[in-house]
């Protein structure tokens, strides 16, 4: 199933063929494009070889076209997107903000589903202990 992302504040397309396209700051403060996979659970990225993400450094993501930072009221490590598929149904997919962890939530109402090894530590984020 093809799915499309969107940002949360002006709903505009973040897919483009066959990636999310997404802007990135560092705590450095650098900036980069970086184009995440938009499959859930896969987490391979590509961004220009000049720059470097350390496993653990924590990367600020924003919409790239009107600059709105995506981090979640959840927690501060999470990005959120919508993301679109089957007509009429949105979802909230949070994801990390953190190089190296695999974390991504998927959740429409009550229903939640985990991808990535490192989601379950921010259920207690989202009032939940386990996945419905």
């Amino acid at each position: 199933m093809y799915n499309d992302y969107k940002c949360p504040k002006c709903h505009g397309q973040l897919r483009l063929g066959d990636n999310i396209i997404l802007s990135a700051i560092r705590d450095d403060k650098s900036r980069a494009i970086i184009l995440l996979h938009p499959e859930l659970g896969n987490y391979s990225a590509d961004y220009h070889p000049a720059t470097k993400f350390e496993e653990g450094d924590r990367v600020i993501f924003l919409c790239p076209i009107c600059h709105h930072d995506l981090s979640s009221t959840k927690h501060k490590n999470l990005a959120m997107v919508i993301m679109t598929g089957e007509p009429g149904k949105e979802y909230d997919i949070y994801f990390s903000q953190v190089a190296g962890e695999h974390s991504t939530i998927k959740m429409m109402g009550e229903h939640v589903e985990l991808y990535g090894t490192h989601s379950e530590k921010y259920l207690d984020f989202f009032n939940m202990s386990q996945m419905h």
